[in-house]
């Protein structure tokens, strides 16, 4: 008997000196009222006491407690026992009784233990984030009237999972609504490769690549794409991450075998971090112009495992500089060359050749009175024509240009008199067939020719030119019987 009054000492010991708080509670109530539950036909107990909130309130109501230890009037700042229960309705409410639902199914699905993440509150209004695990004591099963439960204070390591679960979704927030196109990438196997190509004692990289152009290829199938964010969907025109995976091949393609040709090159010479112009395309199938920043991540410089990319739409910046470049050398009204650039390949031709150069200068006959009779709107659309004329008449490369108001002068490389008023007779038959689409105003060109052989002046070429050009149109206005000074 001693004995047993001993152990019940050492247990009444332990109890109180526990480092945790422990609760010991009467559930006899609880279980009559599932008895009571299950009398009235219900099955699911989860979906009853939700439906119901009285039902939950009578769940807590049920559990006496009977004793707690030290570590629990510490842990919820409460003098004593008895003002704790007197206060259990600060310490058990708002998100608690939610919480409460998993152990109170547990209990009412025959379990002898139950363990449960919930939420209390310290009498001074401290939230609590705990740890419940509790057990019906043996010899307890069929009345439920002792049960040992203890709780465990794992707030700060809850408010620490919390805040970094907010970080991470800041940061994918961030990633997500970013306003460039990111990129997530795994190039841990293009390492492996050139690191194999090291191994091989290959020095000269630039020339392994000419030498072997597939090795391109191979680094660029071996590329794993680990995530997007929202704008590159929308800049790729891809509804999901799988459509847009599914189409890359459409979206890395032409061009860009030569910039990531550089881009390996980089990264050969230890460049993790890079930036440069390339060009991708939208899975419908237009050119989109990109500014790229490529940066393996720092901790994952070891095996390139990690690398971001971000890649800023510059398309309508690109269209913009063509405009202007092409504003810079050509005639907006004709679309021919203009005056700028005739003057450049003059430059270039008597620099460079090749000779002989023939020189053919045009000019449109009776611009003046057609601007005083027709107005200057009648005037633009005929050389609007001839821009259309001569554009269809030249091939290739060769300048033609709009170098003054209603004179046009063409330069041929490399060819003679001969090639020359072919040419003059290819614009003659292109004349012939513009009238006829435009049956109003007779459009009438006159046209001059000279050739400079090697050692010749171009510009002295060019002058005579001029001066047969003013010849033809010296016979036109006499044939037609005007003033030429009148007719322009």
């Amino acid at each position: 008997m001693s004995s047993a009054l001993s152990s019940d000492a050492d247990f009444e010991h332990m109890f109180e000196i526990a480092p945790v708080s422990l609760w010991l509670e009467d559930y006899s109530a609880m279980r009559q009222l599932f008895t009571r539950w299950r009398a009235q036909g219900v099955r699911d107990v989860v979906a009853h006491v939700r439906s119901d909130p009285e039902a939950l309130r009578a769940y807590g109501a049920s559990i006496q407690v009977l004793k707690v230890n030290r570590r629990t009037l510490e842990l919820f700042a409460a003098p004593d026992q008895r003002a704790l229960e007197a206060s259990l309705d600060q310490v058990f409410r708002d998100d608690m009784r939610e919480r409460a639902i998993p152990e109170l199914q547990q209990l009412w699905e025959g379990a002898l233990e139950f363990s449960n993440q919930t939420v209390n509150y310290a009498l001074d209004g401290r939230r609590l984030d705990v740890h419940i695990r509790g057990r019906i004591l043996p010899g307890y099963e069929d009345s439920w009237s002792r049960v040992l439960v203890s709780l465990e204070d794992n707030t700060l390591q809850m408010r620490a999972s919390e805040q970094l679960q907010r970080s991470e979704q800041y940061a994918r927030g961030l990633f997500e609504h970013s306003p460039v196109s990111l990129w997530v990438e795994d190039f841990s196997a293009v390492k492996r490769l050139l690191d194999e190509v090291r191994l091989q004692g290959i020095r000269d990289f630039k020339t392994f690549l000419k030498v072997h152009p597939e090795f391109v290829e191979r680094c660029m199938r071996e590329i794993r794409v680990i995530d997007v964010n929202q704008l590159t969907l929308a800049m790729f025109g891809a509804a999901s991450k799988e459509a847009l995976l599914a189409g890359i091949d459409r979206v890395f393609r032409g061009e860009m075998r030569e910039s990531f040709a550089e881009q390996l090159l980089d990264l050969w010479e230890g460049k993790l971090f890079q930036q440069r112009e390339a060009v991708n395309y939208h899975l419908g199938g237009d050119p989109i112009h990109v500014h790229m920043q490529f940066a393996v991540l720092e901790e994952r410089q070891h095996d390139w495992g990690m690398v971001l990319l971000s890649l800023v739409d510059i398309t309508a910046r690109k269209k913009a500089e063509a405009y202007l470049e092409y504003l810079g050398k050509h005639d907006v009204l004709t679309g021919l060359r203009n005056r700028a650039y005739y003057a450049d390949e003059l430059n270039r031709l008597t620099r460079k050749g090749p000779w002989p150069v023939a020189v053919i200068a045009i000019d449109l006959n009776g611009l003046k009175v057609i601007n005083d009779e027709h107005g200057h709107a009648v005037g633009d659309a005929m050389l609007r024509r001839v821009g259309e004329v001569l554009g269809k008449a030249v091939e290739g490369s060769v300048c033609v240009a709009r170098i003054g108001g209603d004179e046009f002068c063409i330069l041929l490389p490399g060819a003679d008199e001969r090639a020359a008023q072919a040419l003059i007779e290819r614009i003659g038959s292109m004349l012939e067939l513009n009238n006829q689409f435009y049956p109003g105003q007779h459009l009438s060109l006159a046209m001059g020719v000279a050739v400079a052989q090697p050692g010749e002046s171009l510009e002295a070429a060019a002058h005579r030119a001029d001066q047969a050009m003013y010849v033809e149109k010296t016979r036109y206005y006499e044939a037609m019987g005007l003033d030429r000074r009148r007719g322009g």
